[in-house]
C-alpha cells in the first residue's frame, strides 16, 4: 500500500471519547451493523459510556421502536476500553473529546501514534477549526471534520469539514459513509460554525439582546418565532437547551472569525455562565426548569397574566381600511369572532371584492367540514363594504391595512382622527414603519398602537401588539384582549423597525446571501443544513423565494437604516437578483427556478 492509498470502505469504527455525543456516534454507527470500539481516558469512564448507550438502547425499547433483540445485537457490536492500540484496526476514527483545541489536539496526537496509514481521521468539533487539530498529525490530508448533530441518533444531517489539505477521496469516503448509516451529508469549507452553527447562532445572539435590553420578555421572543417563523422551538428556549456555557464558547469562535460586533456574545450570556445558570442542563437558564435536565419550565414571577377578554366585552365593531390580501384575512378573523366589520375600499368594487374574497375563503372551510353553512352566512353577512370613511364612525377599534407607506398611512390616520370616536382605538398593520409616525398626526397618540398580522392574516395564528411611547397602557390591555377574542396569539413589541419575528429573521437570511455569494456552500447545501441541523420548516433560500427576493430587500434596508448595523447591509448579490427581476417563485426565478 502506497502512503497515497486511502481505506476504500469503513468497515469498523473508533470513537475517541464517549460522553453525551460519543455515545451517540457509537449507537448510530453501530445501529448500522458496523463495529465500534471506543476508547476513554480510564476505567470509570468506560463504564460511564456504557451506561450511557444502555440506557438510551433502553429508552428505544420502552417506546416501542427497538426489540429486545435489536437492542442486544446493536450493544453486542459496541467495546468500550482504555487502550489505543485497538484503533489500529478501525477504518475511521472519530474524536469525540470536549469543545477545547487543547483536549483535542493531543487526542489526535495518540489517534495519529496508533491509527493506520490508510485510515481516516475526523473531528467533531462544532466550532474549531479543523485545520488546528489536523495539523499535530503527519497526514492532515487524512484529517475531516465530521460534525454530527446532537442527538446523533436522531439528527440526519452531518457536516463534511473539509480542509485546504484534505484529499478529495477522504471526502468522497466520508460522504458514502455517512449515506451509509442513514445521514444526509453537506461538505463545507473549514469556516468556524460551519453552516448551521454560523447562521444559527448569531440568531439566538440576536435574540438574546432583545431579551437583555428590555425590548421584549423571553416568552414572547420564543411566541414570536414559533408562531410568526413556523420555527419548532423560540430561540431563548433553544439556548437554553443547547447550553449557556456551550453557546458562549460558539459565540466567541464565531466572534473571532468574523470580528462582527453582531456576533459578540451578548454581556448576559456571561453573567449567566459565571453564575452557573446554563440552561436546562442546571435547571435554571433564561427559564427556570423544576429540576437538572428537565424540559419542564417554571412560571416565573413576572410571568405576563393571560389577557382579559371581558375588556371588550362591549365591543361591536370593526373598521378595516384596505382592501388587499392582508386587509381581506383581517374582515375574515374578525367577522368569524362576531364582529361587525367595516371595510373601507376606495371604490365600491374593491370594497366589496373583500367581503367576496372572504366568502370564497370561508367556503374552503365549509367544504373540508371545518364550518358551518350557517356560520358562513351568518360571518358574511358581518361584512358592511363601503367607500365613505365616516361609516367607521361607531367603530371600537380600526384597522389601517394599506400599502406600507408612511406618507399615505399619516392621509389616513389624519382622517380617522376626525371620524372615530374618542374612545376608540386606532392600529396599523405596518410590518416595518414606525408606528409613532401614525400616532403623531392624530390627537389621541395615546390610543394608537401596532397591530402587524402575519400573512395569511385568516391562518397565521401571530400578531405583534406594537407599543409607541406614547401609547396608553390600559389601552395595550385592550389590544391584547381584542386579539384574544379574534382567536390569535398576541406578543408585546416596542415600536422598533422589523419587531420582533423580523428584526430577528432577515438578518439571518442576509447572513446565508452573504454565505452563498462567498461560495462557501451551495443555496440547496445551506437549505438542506438549516433544515436538518435546526429543525427549520424551510431553508433560507428557499424561504426568501416565497416571501420575495424584493420584500426582503426592503426589509434589510428598512433594518440597516433603523439600526445602522453593517452587518445588515444587504448583500450584493441579493441586490443584484433584484435589479435583474428574480423575485423568487412569483416571477419564477430567484435563487432556484421555478416553472
Amino acid at each position: 500500500m502506497t502512503e497515497h492509498q486511502i481505506v476504500s470502505k469503513i468497515d469498523r469504527v473508533g470513537v475517541v471519547g464517549c460522553g453525551t455525543m460519543g455515545a451517540g456516534i457509537a449507537e448510530i454507527v453501530a445501529r448500522h451493523g458496523i463495529p465500534v470500539r471506543f476508547v476513554e481516558i480510564d476505567d470509570a469512564a468506560v463504564a460511564a459510556g456504557e451506561r450511557r448507550i444502555a440506557a438510551a438502547l433502553q429508552r428505544q425499547v420502552d417506546r416501542g421502536r427497538l426489540g429486545e433483540d435489536e437492542r442486544d445485537e446493536i450493544a453486542s457490536l459496541i467495546q468500550g476500553g482504555t487502550r489505543w492500540d485497538d484503533l489500529h484496526a478501525c477504518d475511521l476514527i472519530v474524536e469525540a473529546v470536549p469543545e477545547i483545541l487543547e483536549l483535542k489536539q493531543a487526542a489526535f496526537e495518540r489517534i495519529d501514534a496508533h491509527a493506520r496509514p490508510d485510515a481516516l481521521v475526523a473531528t467533531n468539533t462544532s466550532s474549531l477549526p479543523v485545520m488546528d487539530i489536523a495539523v499535530v498529525t503527519r497526514r492532515p490530508n487524512r484529517v475531516i471534520g465530521f460534525h454530527f448533530f446532537n442527538p446523533a441518533p436522531v439528527m440526519r444531517l452531518i457536516e463534511l469539514v473539509r480542509t485546504v489539505v484534505t484529499d478529495d477521496a477522504v471526502v468522497d469516503v466520508a460522504r458514502e459513509f455517512a449515506e451509509s448509516i442513514g445521514k444526509v451529508p453537506v461538505v463545507v469549507g473549514d469556516r468556524r460554525g460551519f453552516i448551521a452553527n454560523q447562521l444559527l447562532f448569531p440568531y439566538l445572539n440576536q435574540a438574546v439582546w432583545m431579551v437583555e435590553g428590555g425590548y421584549a420578555t423571553k416568552e414572547d421572543i420564543d411566541a414570536a418565532m414559533r408562531l410568526g417563523a413556523g420555527l419548532p422551538m423560540g430561540p431563548i428556549a433553544l439556548t437554553d437547551l443547547v447550553g449557556i456555557d456551550t453557546f458562549l464558547g460558539i459565540m466567541n469562535a464565531i466572534h473571532s472569525e468574523f470580528q462582527d460586533t453582531r456576533f459578540a456574545p451578548r454581556p448576559i450570556l456571561g453573567q449567566f455562565a459565571s453564575a452557573g445558570f446554563t440552561g436546562r442542563k442546571s435547571g435554571r437558564g433564561f427559564y427556570s426548569y423544576d429540576e437538572p435536565g428537565s424540559s419542564r419550565v417554571l412560571a416565573d414571577d413576572d410571568t405576563r397574566p393571560v389577557p382579559d377578554v371581558d375588556l371588550v366585552a362591549g365591543w361591536r365593531t370593526v373598521g378595516v381600511v384596505g382592501t388587499g390580501e392582508m386587509a381581506a384575512g383581517i374582515v375574515e378573523v374578525c367577522a368569524r369572532a362576531g364582529f361587525e366589520v367595516v371595510v373601507h375600499g376606495r371604490g365600491r368594487e374593491k370594497a366589496e371584492a373583500v367581503a367576496a374574497r372572504v366568502s370564497k375563503s370561508l367556503q374552503v372551510l365549509v367544504d373540508k367540514g371545518r364550518m358551518d353553512e350557517e356560520d358562513l352566512v351568518a360571518a358574511v353577512g358581518r361584512i358592511r363594504p363601503t367607500v365613505d370613511l365616516d361609516d367607521l364612525a361607531g367603530a371600537d377599534l380600526v384597522v389601517e391595512a394599506v400599502a406600507e407607506d408612511t406618507v399615505v398611512k399619516q392621509e389616513i390616520f389624519e382622517q380617522l382622527n376626525g371620524v372615530v370616536s374618542d374612545d376608540a382605538v386606532i392600529t396599523t398593520t405596518t410590518s416595518s414603519l414606525p408606528v409613532i409616525d401614525c400616532a403623531m398626526v392624530t390627537t389621541r397618540p395615546e390610543r394608537v398602537l401596532g397591530l402587524h398580522f402575519f400573512n395569511p392574516a385568516a391562518k397565521m395564528q401571530l400578531v405583534e401588539i406594537v407599543t409607541t411611547v406614547r401609547t396608553d397602557p390600559a389601552v395595550v390591555e385592550l389590544a391584547r384582549a381584542f386579539v384574544a377574542r379574534i382567536d390569535k396569539t398576541g406578543v408585546l413589541c416596542g415600536d422598533r423597525a422589523g419587531f420582533i419575528v423580523n428584526t430577528l429573521l432577515f438578518p439571518y437570511l442576509n447572513d446565508a446571501v452573504k454565505m452563498l455569494e462567498s461560495h462557501y456552500a451551495t443555496a440547496e447545501d445551506i437549505d438542506t443544513a438549516m433544515k436538518l441541523g435546526c429543525g427549520y420548516p424551510m431553508g433560507p433560500f428557499e424561504l426568501m423565494d416565497v416571501v420575495g427576493l424584493d420584500v426582503t430587500l426592503a426589509i434589510l434596508e428598512r433594518l440597516k437604516e433603523e439600526y445602522r448595523q453593517p452587518s445588515y447591509e444587504p448583500a450584493p448579490l441579493l441586490r443584484h437578483l433584484v435589479e435583474v427581476g428574480f423575485h423568487g417563485r412569483k416571477s419564477g426565478r430567484g435563487f432556484y427556478v421555478y416553472t
